[in-house]
């Protein structure tokens, strides 16, 4: 059944009537694959997104040096061949302009730009218990009712800046990575600070080390940072590409994080700890998640794959590393490899080897304040022109949180959560009837294209499947929630994640946020698999009506 144009179509016989079925936040990589399956199902939809362009978190995070860290013919969409045909992609990790153009082609390819406001931001959506609906309030003031909101937000949108005593005293220049200016920034010849050492900040040291006249690193901890081994893709390799791409999603959809990636087929007890080495050269020489997937299957699971493999990448550091005390300061020793996300690498440690780079640890003794001149520790304050804070994201739940979202009786989703999030299957909240999210807490922690298409496929089934049966509420049952939670807890607890330090996978890179699993580790298969298990089963953990 679908609607006529203008018309809410599972509203048709129901009332009291909707200005659209679905209200969509956000319009990235989540957000337009969710336009696209609602308008598969003839479901109206509005999208709202603060950017002034389309392309989510690729629209903001265009630092120097950002790109993909999965292999970048699948961090894209699978559901058009012809799409997967026609764009081409330059090198085997993508940067952040292709991501950016590839996002707009896909909306105008597939017409989903008029359904997008940008420029807009969700300031509240609200609950009516009596008329069972969603109204929806942006920060202009317009208000639209709904009957179904989807938050397409994403796991690392909602950028994080510590709140460092005397910034606005600062006379130089600050940024963050994760709302770097449009028009970029110059920063040839000048002195760079650039507080944290995640993923962000690996890929942004190196690109700027050569231009800045310095660039001084503020470490509190160092992480595994394994080499991309990037390259340019060649014709010859695009369109072996090209045809083999439904083995490629075949592969991807069973591997454990969405890459495109096998197994290793060995664990420690298969081999000597001479094999062992020999193995794990291979994997560090082809780079990329091989090493962590293609090398051991029990890296994640046995203490002792785990501290071999995490030895062998601090030996690694020190063999690049000329300066014997910043090769130790660099090497992670209190926590396991794996147990924080390992981003990729493309020369950063090399970069510490250039006479401009230097690294500050702040572990032991943090940055006390900023000054006019630069970044205090201690005291000692390092002088800059500008400082950059790579200090990450509120992951999973800060985006959703930073709404003002009330369900049932005007609980808010913050203070639902203010002891760590529940959810139902990672799509749903208890109380939070018709509020769905693709990509939110309680997800696969994966290759997220991989992990939005399972999501986004899903939720829109469910929204009609409700239409065709004329409901008007879903639910998420509590006791199904307790039951995914503890079904997540318990195979964290048996991953070396549970021993991560400073970890956003656990909530404790954010003061004050719950210590509380943010993500699934059983795998994009086994989620998937739990998803279909509970459609093909007409919905079990859900109370509609």
């Amino acid at each position: 059944m679908v609607a006529a144009e203008g018309k809410s179509a599972v509203a048709e016989n129901r009332s009291p009537a909707v200005d659209v079925d679905v209200v969509v936040i956000g319009a990235g990589f989540a957000g337009l694959r969710h336009l696209y399956d609602l308008r598969q199902h003839g479901l109206s939809a509005r999208c709202f997104d603060e950017a002034p362009e389309i392309g989510g978190v690729w629209y903001w995070n265009r630092y120097p040096g950002a790109r993909t860290d999965s292999q970048s013919w699948i961090f894209a969409y699978s559901f058009s061949e012809e799409l997967q045909n026609d764009w081409t992609w330059s090198e085997r990790y993508t940067p952040q302009h292709e991501i950016y153009a590839y996002l707009n082609h896909v909306a105008d390819r597939f017409g989903l730009r008029d359904q997008v406001t940008l420029g807009t931001r969700v300031a509240s959506a609200r609950y009516d218990d009596e008329r069972e609906l969603w109204v929806v309030t942006t920060d202009s003031g317009e208000e639209v009712t709904t009957r179904f909101v989807v938050s397409a937000t994403g796991p690392l949108s909602a950028a994080y800046k510590p709140d460092f005593k005397g910034v606005d005293d600062f006379r130089g220049e600050w940024y963050m990575t994760a709302r770097w200016p449009e028009d970029g920034v110059d920063l040839s010849g000048k002195r760079v600070a650039v507080i944290g050492t995640g993923a962000s900040a690996v890929q942004l040291i190196p690109t700027i080390a050569h231009t800045a006249a310095h660039v001084t690193v503020f470490q509190r901890t160092p992480n595994y940072v394994i080499p991309a081994r990037n390259a340019t893709l060649h014709e010859n390799e695009r369109e072996s590409i090209r045809e083999r791409y439904p083995d490629i999603w075949k592969r991807a959809r069973e591997q454990v994080f969405g890459f495109d990636l096998g197994l290793a087929g060995r664990t420690f007890d298969d081999v000597t700890s001479e094999e062992m080495q020999l193995i794990l050269e291979r994997g560090w020489e082809i780079g990329g998640f091989h090493f962590v997937f293609e090398t051991f299957d029990d890296v994640f699971t046995d203490e002792r794959t785990n501290e071999v493999v995490s030895e062998f990448i601090r030996n690694k550091i020190r063999t690049i590393v000329k300066d014997e005390a910043t090769a130790e300061l660099l090497c992670p020793k209190d926590y396991p490899f794996c147990g924080k996300r390992p981003p990729l690498g493309h020369f950063y440690y090399e970069t510490f080897n250039r006479d401009n780079v230097s690294l500050v640890d702040v572990s032991q003794e943090p940055i006390s304040e900023i000054t006019e001149t630069g970044v205090k520790v201690g005291e000692q304050v390092h002088e800059a022109d500008v400082i950059i804070f790579a200090t990450g994201f509120d992951a999973a739940t800060g985006a959703i949180t930073r709404m003002d979202i009330r369900g049932r009786g005007g609980v808010s989703i913050a203070d639902k959560w203010k002891d760590g999030p529940s959810t139902y299957l990672g799509v749903a909240v208890n109380d939070f009837p018709n509020f769905f999210m693709i990509l939110g807490p309680h997800v696969p922690f994966a290759n997220a294209p991989v992990v939005i298409e399972d999501a986004s496929e899903w939720i829109a089934n469910l929204i009609r499947y409700m239409r065709d049966r004329e409901l008007t509420v879903s639910n998420a049952s509590a006791e199904a929630s307790d039951e995914w939670r503890d079904t997540l807890t318990g195979i964290l607890n048996d991953t070396v994640v549970a021993k991560g330090r400073n970890n956003y996978f656990l909530g404790d890179n954010i003061p004050g946020k719950a210590h509380a699993p943010l993500f699934y580790l059983g795998g994009v298969k086994r989620y998937r698999d739990a998803l279909l298990k509970e459609s093909a089963n007409d919905y079990p953990g859900f109370v509609m009506s």
